[in-house]
């Protein structure tokens, strides 16, 4: 009698073992899009893609800084130049997750190793993107002083159809 209902909670089980699973593997592919910022005069995108990757290092704001530890490896990254030019002229992608910044001895600030990926075929300027209606919300609109921010998958979308680059 005790083995009556054993059939359903194997079935239960399987359906829970299924449902973890599924969320493990999703979580596994989720990937997330962000936007670093750089003068072209301190750190350019051609000085980027000669030194084949860097740790991206001098964050010192804590909303960066939260940004910085929230890319996962694989994440993919628009760099921007700022102060001069003031457009996103390539993709990086994350391959190392945060780690403490080695160029200081506080504990607070954080890094990330980027690699380049490729240079967009043709730069997206700031004027495009506040002329773009469906940029409007964007964190670079918004919090134009934060040198590290989220990008939502339609944003990533909109700049790399404006980019011309697939």
């Amino acid at each position: 009698m005790k083995y009556r209902n054993n059939y359903a909670g194997r079935k239960i089980l399987d359906l829970v073992v299924q449902n973890i699973l599924f969320l493990y593997f999703k979580c596994l592919t989720f990937m997330a899009y962000w936007l670093v910022k750089s003068e072209p005069s301190a750190y350019s995108w051609e000085q980027f893609q000669k030194e084949g990757q860097t740790f991206w290092n001098g964050v010192r704001n804590y909303a960066a800084r939260n940004h910085l530890k929230a890319m996962k490896k694989g994440d993919e990254v628009f760099f921007y130049h700022s102060n001069v030019g003031l457009e996103i002229v390539g993709i990086a992608k994350v391959v190392k997750e945060a780690y403490q910044d080695p160029t200081t001895d506080e504990e607070a600030w954080v890094v990330v190793d980027l690699k380049p990926v490729k240079k967009l075929k043709t730069p997206v300027s700031l004027q495009q993107i506040k002329g773009e209606k469906r940029l409007k919300d964007m964190a670079l609109l918004r919090l134009s002083r934060l040198s590290v921010q989220p990008v939502t998958d339609e944003e990533w979308k909109v700049v790399m159809d404006m980019s011309g680059t697939k």
